[in-house]
């Protein structure tokens, strides 16, 4: 009598993280004058470590230039700030922080935000820590990406809108969802950084 082997098992699905809900609009702050931008750079000044991130309005033809940056993040514990940029520069104060070794700014896959930043805006950024290449990863030649690193060190399920990521970045009125978006960017820099360090997982120099 022929019998058919048993089937092989299924496995079960992994349940899936709960969602990770980042900051909320009311701790962010869309820095829009000049008196509010001293007011910004005076209180990061008193930090040590900033989460940081750039967005950039996205090219879609072929050998098109991204003219970004459009919009710079840096985010304390408590706040995030989003500075809209226009050329030149108009805040000698950020300035001042983006090229501070004193002040380190950490986030995750800042290759071309760095790039943008001198090529643009003639910033060269100093005291920055890219956690993309600083966290373990599976191999030297992968980076770990923030979904990832939320993931590892939140047990959470961090949510990325393709539509937003592609929105414009560079429109003069940034609506609701951008702004969360691009403050959480920089936010959850900051608590991953802050999550590895406590973990071992970041020297603690």
């Amino acid at each position: 009598m022929n019998t058919l082997p048993d089937p092989v098992p299924t496995p079960a699905p992994a349940p899936e993280l709960p969602l990770y809900e980042g900051i909320t609009l009311s701790d962010v702050v869309l820095v829009e004058t000049a008196d509010a931008a001293v007011e910004a750079c005076r209180r990061m000044q008193a930090e040590a470590v900033l989460g940081f991130d750039t967005e950039a309005k996205p090219t879609f033809a072929k050998g098109e230039v991204s003219t970004g940056p459009h919009l710079i993040q840096l985010a304390t514990e408590n706040t995030v700030w989003l500075f809209p940029v226009r050329h030149p520069l108009e805040h000698p104060g950020l300035r001042e922080i983006l090229e501070s070794p004193q002040i380190l700014k950490v986030g995750f896959g800042l290759g071309s935000d760095l790039a943008q930043l001198r090529g643009k805006l003639g910033i060269e950024p100093r005291g920055i820590l890219d956690l993309s290449l600083a966290l373990p990863r599976e191999a030297p030649n992968k980076t770990l990406g923030a979904k990832t690193a939320v993931a590892r060190y939140l047990g959470r399920r961090m949510q990325k809108s393709k539509h937003i990521t592609t929105s414009n970045w560079a429109s003069p009125r940034l609506n609701e969802r951008q702004m969360l978006y691009a403050a959480n960017d920089a936010h959850v820099a900051l608590r991953i950084y802050r999550l590895a360090r406590a973990a071992g997982d970041l020297p603690a120099g």
